[in-house]
């Protein structure tokens, strides 16, 4: 249409040239000057040129006055002209004129840049997605639209930023993570598989997601059956590893998993790896069962929806179940921080560590809610796992999950979940779990090899002392005797101690409670045959040398007797009480340890007051003006034997009894020390100290050696004078 009026314009604009032409000479303008875009017309008038038009009134275009311009016309807005560029382009008025261009996002196919009507229109759509003229962040999606294009998250990323007045600027989270498994070290293996899973994600297709979790389980068996670099790894980078692993794992499937048609789901890989999903509405408020043939689930499907409702309406529960995770998880030390006073309690001793076994294939739990720390209800579980024949001592069959802890290395822990004897597990969070062998310590390594050869040495001893009592005749006399059922007591205790004090089955069986009895009756007896040294001093100094004190009768009768009516009072009474389940020794629940605490502290007492009498009464007895110096020598030496075994057996057993803590390992080794070395301390105070006992065993090693022994031989130089056999021979008479 355009055209036309130009064709117009152009036959009136003709006759008036070929007319200005003949009449150029007699054609007169204004006196003044016609304004811009104008043309003079005759002396009154000027006109304005095409496409512009007057600032009068007139309607002709003239000018009649100075004060009147020409305005350009805006044919854009002309009647009619709203269809003249024709679709997808707009009309773009000009000084004088018109022309037509593209609407934004749209191109001439000829390159040009403007068009002068509809006939000349072949604007089409300009792709900015492929052509890279978009402005979408590098973490969205640019999708081509008719004369512009969208910016939109890729399937499963969220936005995380968008300015209102700009759609354009939206920017997206991505919902993988890093798969950076160790940063710290440097693993080829690691850095090949981290690269792989990430081309894996970034180029995820949603109608592909089946075969990207496939593709992304059988890279994690590869990573972990292989013989790579991991295995050089320390226990602490390989525990980061496995607690990365997990977490990547449980949070790449619970994304992928919302692609997946509603139901159940489930994938064994070539390597045993199982996967087995439950996708349901999320509404459901249904008991749901997840199960695979490693593991076996039951929840209130109400939990795992969570606080939030998801993009699609539904949620999903998974059991994701690896027999090679073994690998990074083996030494894994356990948390006892909760179950420590639980433990110490059951095996009544301080639990030291503990060292695990894995019976199943690790199984980590995951659910749309990722908030699991702490759940409304109870979930119970089933794993398969490897049979036990028979439990060793202080073994428990436990269900662990992986705490990934403060640092991110990761441990096992038990908080929160029981196991009941069937083998169901219940706990009120979810995590990575497995069936575990957990073996107590309760004895320090250390602690045990200086028991028993201590114990072995003082059985030794103890032996030589119960030897030389029976066979050294010159030393044979009622002290002697109350010294060799001593020693009688104190070899059966140590030898049944050494042999047989551990509980090896874990539960308190009647041999269990056999052993407990009879060593609680033996150093019973050991401590009233201790008593009945006391009351021998007695009547040797504080009855002024009267008679010969009890009778053997007698003293066989207190010595056993009251130690047997102590001990079967005392299983009548509470026959529980003998047997704990780490060791063959008194129970001390509800008291039951004074049945021995008891006569040992009475027996102690009473033997400290004898012995300060006796020394009151000997220091009396010296300062006397005539005194009996060979009885008194004799007493002397008698108490001072006494008082130090006294101090050697009574205050070993109260430093134990009532200075000894368990969790103190210095006390630990001070007590068994002293515990173990009486046979020792005996056999060098009864014994070696005493010269009789000296001189008969340098005449026993002279007749083994085949020489003839002299009597004299040790008590003189062959010089001495018959003043010092004098003295040697008093003080042989008192044995000391």
């Amino acid at each position: 249409m355009r055209g036309a009026h130009r064709r117009l314009l152009l036959l009136m604009c003709i006759p008036l040239s070929l007319s200005g032409a003949q009449t150029q000479k007699t054609v007169v303008c204004p006196r003044w000057r016609c304004p811009k875009n104008s043309v003079c017309v005759d002396k009154s008038n000027c006109q304005c040129m095409p496409g512009f038009t007057s600032s009068g009134t007139n309607g002709h275009g003239l000018i009649t006055s100075l004060l009147q311009t020409c305005e350009d016309v805006n044919e854009c807005l002309l009647p009619g002209m709203s269809t003249i560029c024709g679709s997808f382009a707009t009309c773009q008025n000009s000084e004088g004129s018109y022309h037509c261009t593209c609407n934004l996002g749209y191109k001439l196919r000829s390159g040009e840049t403007s068009f002068a009507n509809k006939s000349e229109n072949t604007c089409e759509d300009i792709d900015e997605c492929s052509t890279g003229q978009h402005q979408c962040h590098n973490s969205t999606v640019c999708n081509n639209t008719q004369g512009s294009y969208k910016c939109r998250c890729r399937p499963g990323w969220k936005p995380i930023s968008r300015l209102p007045s700009d759609p354009k600027s939206i920017r997206c989270q991505e919902p993988f993570p890093a798969w950076t498994l160790l940063p710290t070290a440097q693993s080829r293996s690691l850095s090949h598989f981290s690269v792989e899973v990430q081309n894996l994600l970034r180029d995820f297709d949603p109608a592909t997601a089946n075969y990207t979790i496939q593709k992304l389980i059988e890279a994690m068996d590869k990573l972990l059956e292989a013989p790579t670099d991991i295995d050089t790894l320390n226990a602490t980078d390989r525990h980061l590893v496995a607690t990365l692993l997990l977490k990547y794992m449980e949070q790449s499937l619970r994304m992928l998993a919302q692609f997946l048609p509603k139901g159940p789901f489930s994938y064994t890989s070539p390597s045993n790896t199982e996967l087995s999903l439950m996708i349901k509405e999320q509404d459901n408020k249904d008991i749901t069962t997840v199960y695979q043939s490693q593991a076996w689930m039951k929840l209130d499907w109400a939990l795992t929806a969570g606080a939030e409702r998801s993009e699609n309406g539904y949620s999903l529960a998974g059991i994701l179940s690896s027999p090679n995770m073994q690998k990074l998880l083996a030494n894994a030390s356990m948390d006892l921080t909760q179950s420590q006073d639980l433990l110490e309690e059951r095996y009544e001793s301080p639990v030291l560590n503990v060292s695990l076994t894995l019976l199943s294939n690790v199984s980590s739990i995951f659910l749309t809610n990722t908030d699991t720390g702490k759940l409304t209800s109870n979930v119970t579980f089933k794993f398969s796992y490897s049979s036990v024949e028979s439990k060793r001592p202080r073994e428990q069959l436990i269900c662990a999950f992986w705490d990934t802890g403060d640092n991110g290395s990761g441990r096992w822990a038990t908080d929160g979940c029981s196991m009941n004897d069937t083998g169901f597990c219940q706990c009120n969070h979810l995590s990575s779990f497995a069936i575990l062998m957990a073996q107590y310590h309760v004895q320090d390594p250390r602690l045990e090899l200086i028991t028993k050869v201590g114990l072995s040495l003082s059985l030794i001893c103890l032996l030589l002392c119960i030897l030389t009592f029976l066979l050294v005749k010159p030393i044979q006399s009622s002290r002697t005797m109350v010294h060799l059922h001593l020693c009688i007591c104190l070899f059966l205790g140590s030898l049944i101690f050494l042999v047989g004090v551990e509980n090896e089955g874990g539960e308190v069986s009647p041999r269990c409670r056999l052993v407990a009895m009879l060593l609680h009756y033996l150093f019973l007896a050991a401590f009233c045959w201790m008593a009945l040294e006391g009351v021998e001093l007695y009547f040797l100094v504080v009855r002024v040398f009267q008679g010969q004190g009890l009778s053997i009768q007698w003293r066989c009768l207190i010595g056993y007797g009251v130690p047997l009516l102590i001990v079967a009072i005392s299983a009548a009474a509470k026959l529980d009480g003998y047997g704990q389940q780490t060791y063959c020794w008194l129970n001390y629940k509800d008291g039951f340890l004074w049945s021995f605490v008891g006569p040992l502290a009475f027996i102690i007492f009473c033997n400290s007051a004898i012995f300060l009498i006796t020394v009151w009464k000997l220091t009396a007895k010296f300062s006397e003006i005539n005194p009996n110096m060979k009885k008194l020598r004799k007493a002397r030496v008698l108490t001072i034997t006494a008082i130090a075994q006294l101090v050697v057996l009574g205050s070993t057993w109260v430093f134990g009894l009532f200075l000894f803590d368990p969790h103190s390992r210095w006390l630990s080794y001070i007590f068994t020390l002293l515990n173990c070395l009486q046979g020792l301390f005996l056999f060098l105070m009864l014994c070696l100290l005493n010269k009789k006992v000296r001189e008969e065993y340098r005449k026993w090693a002279c007749m083994l050696a085949g020489n003839k022994y002299s009597e004299f031989s040790s008590s003189t130089a062959g010089t001495g004078t018959s003043q010092s056999q004098t003295r040697s021979l008093r003080a042989s008479e008192s044995g000391m």
